[in-house]
């Protein structure tokens, strides 16, 4: 292996054979077909195996990962284009769930005959695959003082590997069912270790003399120096269906076999690893693959699988980096962990399709495509096919503007292009059946029925250092504004420091004198909804603040189980935060606005329309989540101050915190249980202090479009900071050279009614008519104060499943803060997009949503 040195380490190569079965395109069946396949191959790279439903790839030796992976990309098309023509399919996995030993014959090769003869039912059950890797070393003596640092580190790349959770038709339990298969031969597992090539060899002489094994290559160790070419071989692994799975393993097996010879090479003592132990810690990596516990090998303890592949990362860093293989080996150590092993996902398949032969399908699609390259920077990004192809978009998130996937959607993208559009399909009729059965819907205004809440499949990514730099600033923004609420509602310092205009708080729509009589120590924001967008350079701006009932954390929630159901193959992994504490630190937020006279625990209680209200699956979802009640007015009373709930499962009983999801003027006009009035008893609770509602009352003055360009200078006036977060630039048609400016430029702007909401009466100027701009012109004339008007953004787009195809549209992000003790931005968020070419984002314009992953 040379000297050590960079340039001696980065030409160390690497090689790779695979394995693949052959199973019938129509019967998803195990195919004795090999030699017909062969005949329409180069002999050069292409070989028979013992099973006749086998055939093998022989790759060059590379000292780039790019380069491997490329060739093995080659070879897969070609036996798959052969296999097809004589209608079969490739697999590349340890075994398949569908074959019959009666229906498997062996290849007839003296070899494979006196094997068979020998091993008898051991070698007509071999109807498995592995994937091998050579890694070349120079010094035989070197290789062979190198194999006790390697062992104890292999039942991890098995686990990464695990790819045959099915036997003859049945589920195993275990994640690699070949590795028992494979043990049955005599001379497999740890290698053990050997004071030099010359004893390593007299073993081998040894069990040859013995009658053991027939010749040199039955020696089938997990590691073992080759007898013809200077190479150490690693045997222990599945055959994975992902392509870069295997360039995955490859990569971490080189480095730890450059570990190995540099640490013999400077005389360490190996590790002692008994046999036992490394048997029993590849007997926990076969059962569990990556879904359950491995041995590390460091602690000698059981520890998550994820932990342990990261240990392995890092134990070969120093190595990784000589070879330049870190920054794309922990990239493609975050896709694997984030979609689990391949036998998860095939049990996932089975589940949903309810048949094994939906699990074939998975791995023959996988096996076949292999549309990205995830390991970043060492060859250029390419051009997804299928689904995508076509994809152009400037400002898109998850493609550049020449179509090529950005790193970080390599996984998700790759798996919806191996399942294709019909299966999309498949998957989205799924997806909405799951809804009607859950009843996520909502009821636009003025609809007579509720609708289906129009999610799509591929989620949105938000990078750890986005969401860090989102969390500081919406804090911050919700700070400001919680300030403003109680100054605004008193002594309006703001105004009388002219730091907003008198104007634009005397003539707010939405102001209330029920804001001024509530008690000075009310939380006035408990729940806050803030919408953001990113624009063409990447940068986050707030579009809006949504105070008074922000909606849409349970369709958040919803996107999340749905997308786990449908699509198993895109479950998020322990690199994006959970959702599942959501709505404890909700409920935590609305016990923390509880009267501090209460002298028991806060009951809280959700207010709502009913089943009319638009967003009455929400109101149900989140009542269910943090355990307690849905109440309507019709059922509230007041006695003695105290808001009081009637009738009920559990007779009549007090409530101190509403979680009001009822428009205030609403609210306080409506009939309580006693058919009275309800707004003057519950104002009388509130000031009392014998109930509370959240969002407070008043908060309307603050959920304005007007107050929105007033914010930065809030943030100043109240804390003392520069904003952290950008605004939209917003003109306030109240203001008489501001409104010239609008109507000068209206077809280049986006005019806004500021007390409306779902996108209504709101008018983008480049898109609109001129019957439209004719119309928004008069009405600001007639009502300036009514009307905002925001510079045009080129808002950053994503890729939505139109049935055919993925397309781009226009999104936005709506974030949630809530305050107990203190702003806290909820680790959950709900993107929503735009109709196609449309800057108007929302799900009651025609536009969808998306489950969204914030990366930690």
């Amino acid at each position: 292996m040379g000297s050590g040195s960079a340039g001696a380490t980065r030409s160390v190569t690497v090689g790779v054979e695979e394995e693949f079965h052959l199973v019938g395109l129509d019967t998803r069946h195990l195919v004795p077909g090999a030699r017909e396949v062969l005949e329409r191959l180069p002999g050069k790279g292409f070989t028979a195996e013992l099973q006749q439903s086998v055939v093998e790839t022989n790759s060059s030796p590379h000292c780039e990962l790019a380069a491997l992976r490329e060739e093995l990309v080659r070879s897969r098309r070609e036996l798959a284009d052969a296999a097809e023509r004589s209608g079969l399919a490739i697999v590349a996995a340890g075994t398949v769930p569908l074959a019959r030993l009666e229906e498997i014959s062996v290849t007839p090769d003296a070899r494979y005959l006196n094997m068979v003869d020998a091993y008898q039912r051991v070698a007509h059950e071999q109807l498995i695959c592995g994937a091998q890797v050579h890694v070349g070393v120079d010094d035989r003596d070197l290789a062979v003082a190198a194999l006790p640092w390697l062992s104890p580190w292999l039942p991890v790349l098995l686990a990464v590997s695990a790819s045959s959770p099915y036997w003859l038709g049945s589920d195993t339990g275990y994640a690699s069912w070949r590795t028992s298969v494979w043990q049955r031969w005599p001379t497999t597992g740890p290698a053990g270790s050997f004071g030099s090539a010359a004893e390593y060899d007299e073993m081998v002489e040894g069990l040859l003399r013995s009658g053991v094994i027939s010749d040199p290559g039955m020696v089938y160790y997990d590691v073992r120096p080759s007898r013809h070419v200077p190479t150490l071989e690693l045997r222990i692994t599945d055959a994975c269906p992902n392509v870069d799975d295997v360039v995955l393993i490859a990569g971490l097996f080189r480095a730890l076999v450059l570990r190995g010879c540099a640490y013999a090479t400077e005389g360490r003592e190996p590790p002692r690893m008994r046999d036992e132990w490394l048997r029993a810690a590849t007997w926990r990596a076969a059962r569990s693959g990556l879904e359950g516990e491995l041995v590390d090998p460091v602690s000698l303890s059981a520890a998550p699988a994820p932990d342990v592949v990261r240990g392995l990362l890092h134990t070969a860093r120093p190595q990784l980096e000589e070879l330049g293989d870190w920054d794309g080996l922990v990239s493609a150590v975050d896709t694997v962990l984030g979609h689990g092993s391949s036998a998860a996902r095939q049990r996932a398949a089975t589940r949903r399709g309810g048949s094994l032969a939906d699990a074939v399908d998975l791995v023959v699609a996988q096996t076949r495509t292999s549309p990205v390259w995830p390991l970043g920077g060492t060859v250029p990004a390419q051009r997804t096919p299928g689904i995508f192809e076509g994809y152009t978009a400037s400002v898109d998130e998850a493609l550049d503007p020449q179509g090529r996937v950005r790193p970080q959607y390599a996984a998700p993208v790759a798996a919806l292009t191996r399942l294709g559009a019909a299966r999309l399909r498949v998957r989205a009729r799924a997806r909405d059946e799951r809804q009607r059965l859950d009843g996520t819907l909502f009821r636009p205004e003025g609809a007579d029925e509720p609708r289906l809440f129009p999610y799509d499949l591929l989620p949105r990514l938000i990078s750890g250092e986005d969401w860090a730099l989102l969390r500081g600033g919406l804090a911050q923004r919700v700070a400001a504004l919680e300030a403003f609420l109680h100054d605004v509602h008193g002594e309006r310092l703001v105004v009388r420091d002219r730091i907003v205009p008198a104007w634009v708080v005397e003539a707010a729509p939405g102001l209330r004198d029920t804001g001024a009589r509530l008690p000075a120590d009310t939380v006035r924001i408990t729940l806050a909804g803030i919408d953001l967008v990113r624009d063409g350079s990447g940068d986050w701006m707030v579009l809006e603040d949504n105070l008074n009932m922000p909606s849409g954390i349970a369709y958040a929630l919803a996107a999340r189980r749905l997308s786990a159901e449908i699509l198993p193959e895109l479950q998020p992994g322990d690199r994006i935060l959970t959702v599942d504490q959501v709505p404890s630190l909700l409920k935590s937020a609305l016990v923390a606005a509880a009267p501090r006279r209460s002298e028991r625990d806060p009951v809280v209680a959700v207010l709502s329309e009913g089943p009319d209200s638009p967003a009455w699956f929400e109101h149900r979802f989140l009542a269910d989540e943090m355990g307690v009640p849905v109440v309507t007015p019709a059922e509230l009373r007041l006695v003695d101050n105290r808001v009081v709930v009637m009738g009920g499962r559990y007779g009549a009983y007090p409530v101190d915190v509403l979680y009001r999801r009822v428009d205030e003027d609403r609210l306080v006009s409506a009939l309580g249980a006693d058919r009275r009035p309800l707004g003057p008893g519950l104002l009388d609770a509130v000031r009392a202090g014998r109930a509370a509602v959240a969002n407070a009352l008043g908060n309307g003055v603050a959920d304005d479009k007007v107050l929105y360009a007033f914010v930065p200078r809030l943030i100043e006036y109240y804390l003392g900071e520069r904003p952290l977060l950008r605004s939209v630039r917003t003109y306030a048609c109240g203001d008489p050279d501001e409104c010239a400016h609008v109507l000068g430029h209206l077809e280049e702007l986006v005019v806004k009614p500021v007390d409306g909401f779902g996108g209504e009466g709101v008018v983008i100027g480049p898109d609109a008519t001129e019957q439209e701009l004719k119309q928004a012109r008069a009405d600001i004339v007639a009502a300036p104060r009514r009307w905002v008007a925001q510079e045009t953004v080129a808002l950053s787009t994503h890729p939505t499943f139109t049935g055919e195809r993925f397309e781009p549209r226009a999104v936005d992000l709506r974030a949630f803060v809530c305050q107990s003790g203190g702003p806290t931005v909820l680790p959950v968020a709900l993107t929503r997009s735009a109709p196609r070419r449309s800057l108007l984002v929302h799900s009651l314009r025609g536009g969808g949503a998306k489950d969204t992953w914030i990366m930690r």
